[in-house]
């Protein structure tokens, strides 16, 4: 990590101070949000900094000790195959971003779709959200989130479910169903047929995904998803 942070710390002076003199807004509006010409890590810091803090306050920040994590989630986003493959990572999969509560998976997985070209973002939806649309739909809200659009040719959209867990068993008259492990299953056959990526946030042990949702579930989790995790000791940013 040390090499990183003497690899990137004088580069982001130099983009601070380019970006003291970005065009106005309507002007940067045209810009593409990212230039993914090159592989320059320290100005992907930069902008998911400035973005950071646009959505987030003032107060926003990356952490440095979080900067091999980063890096091996950026070089996912970026699209090289050669890059993310040194870091382990299979672009054909999803990411499940697991870690302690308040460590950033949310923040950071919602900041990484803007480095995607918009054609090929993910949309970001909170499990327990879905939980709460099967309480009052039932199973079309397992659809909607699984499946393409009624009578589309078109392949399921790319989500990020949030919070992996955080949900209730949903139960829509009297039918007691395992929302998210119903969701998971059926974008796993939209997956093998079409490629359709899914990615997960999560606080869960891989044995308590197994224990929630069951060993089928898991054992596709495997095949769908990338696992990329923060470490066990990481503190809650929310303090």
């Amino acid at each position: 990590m040390q090499a990183i942070r003497e690899t990137i710390r004088p580069h982001l002076q130099q983009v601070v101070s380019e970006q003291k003199t970005t065009p106005s807004p309507s002007e940067a509006k045209a810009q593409p949000e990212m230039e993914k010409q090159t592989f320059d890590f320290a100005r992907y810091i930069a902008f998911l900094e400035r973005k950071g803090r646009e959505l987030y306050g003032e107060h926003f920040r990356l952490n440095e000790e979080d900067y091999p994590l980063l890096e091996k989630l950026v070089a996912y986003v970026s699209g090289e195959r050669e890059r993310a493959e040194r870091q382990g990572l299979n672009l054909r999969k999803g990411i499940l971003l697991s870690g302690p509560i308040g460590c950033g998976k949310t923040s950071l997985m919602t900041l990484l779709r803007l480095l995607l070209p918009p054609q090929e973002r993910y949309r970001v939806k909170s499990c327990r959200e879905v939980s709460f649309e099967f309480h009052k739909e039932g199973y079309e809200a397992i659809q909607r989130y699984s499946q393409p659009p009624p009578g589309s040719l078109l392949k399921a959209s790319a989500y990020l479910f949030d919070d992996l867990g955080t949900e209730s068993s949903g139960r829509h008259y009297g039918n007691t169903c395992n929302v998210m492990g119903e969701v998971l299953l059926s974008r796993y056959d939209q997956f093998i047929l079409w490629g359709v990526k899914t990615h997960l946030t999560t606080n869960l042990t891989s044995l308590e995904i197994e224990q929630a949702y069951g060993k089928r579930v898991r054992s596709r989790m495997r095949e769908m998803f990338n696992l990329v995790s923060f470490d066990k000791g990481t503190t809650d940013k929310r303090t």
